[in-house]
């Protein structure tokens, strides 16, 4: 958790908006720190996280968990974190003869050369999953549901349309934030280079995602190339609710540490004029 990027939010694990649907999104840059911060944010706030690992292992999450405080293993096993590890269940998916189970989340790895592959399946999941009793096994009753995916994206590979992926983030809006009054947090990763004819790229996903989400988090590269003791720039975009347009907008400066980032307003860094 950075505390940094708590005070550019104004946020914190004892207050914090609810209903909230929070895009991160990155180019020539990786922002899977702020995944890793939203993670260990909400479980220090006792919330119910339901966490789509699509990219990564379970142990790769907990290892940086660990670093920044958090025991995911723990979390999993009071009840309070639900995670489903993409890499490994998409193999079980793909290998299994038995195609009648169609209620598995990654089910649609079964029809992925079909242009109409949904994701019931997955949605399917997390509504189980927010919807689970709040009540851990030593008695403790966790806060609003939380749904986390890191990388939405890497669906388009599979061979699911845009479409039906912004499809299935509507679904889990009117869920998770509307009706549950919880929040999503989703990482999509945006080609270098978009072709004008690109109908079904990352950035036309991350577009679509854009005009759901009243809060995007951008990062990217530095425009003046490679820095030390700059690793890239983060723009910030608000929009209340029930606005059509943001409202502000705000980029930062940032550099990764081992146990944090630090962020600062570009043009008070002396590494970058």
């Amino acid at each position: 958790m950075f505390p940094e990027l708590n005070s550019i939010l104004n946020s914190t694990p004892d207050s914090f908006k609810s209903s909230d649907f929070i895009l991160v999104s990155d180019r020539r840059a990786d922002a899977s720190f702020l995944i890793h911060h939203y993670l260990s944010f909400y479980l220090r706030a006792g919330c119910k996280v339901c966490f789509l690992g699509l990219v990564q292992s379970f142990s790769h999450y907990s290892a940086v968990g660990q670093r920044l405080g958090v025991s995911l293993a723990q979390a999993r096993e009071k009840g309070q974190l639900v995670f489903l590890e993409g890499l490994k269940n998409s193999i079980g998916v793909l290998l299994q003869e038995d195609t009648s189970q169609e209620t598995q989340p990654l089910s649609y790895l079964r029809h992925v050369l079909s242009p109409g592959a949904g994701l019931e399946g997955l949605f399917r999941f997390v509504e189980r999953s927010v919807r689970q009793s709040g009540d851990g096994d030593a008695g403790e009753s966790w806060g609003p549901p939380v749904l986390l995916i890191d990388d939405l994206s890497v669906l388009l590979s599979l061979g699911v349309s845009v479409g039906a992926i912004l499809d299935f983030t509507l679904y889990c809006q009117a869920t998770v934030c509307s009706e549950l009054q919880g929040n999503m947090v989703i990482l999509v990763r945006c080609e270098e280079d978009a072709a004008d004819d690109d109908e079904e790229g990352s950035n036309l996903l991350q577009t679509g995602l854009v005009h759901q989400c009243n809060l995007a988090l951008h990062v990217e590269g530095l425009p003046t190339g490679y820095c030390r003791d700059i690793h890239g720039q983060m723009e910030v975009w608000w929009r209340q609710r029930g606005e059509t347009i943001y409202n502000q907008q705000k980029i930062f400066h940032f550099k990764v540490h081992d146990k944090g980032a630090s962020f600062f307003a570009r043009g008070t860094s002396s590494a970058v004029l």
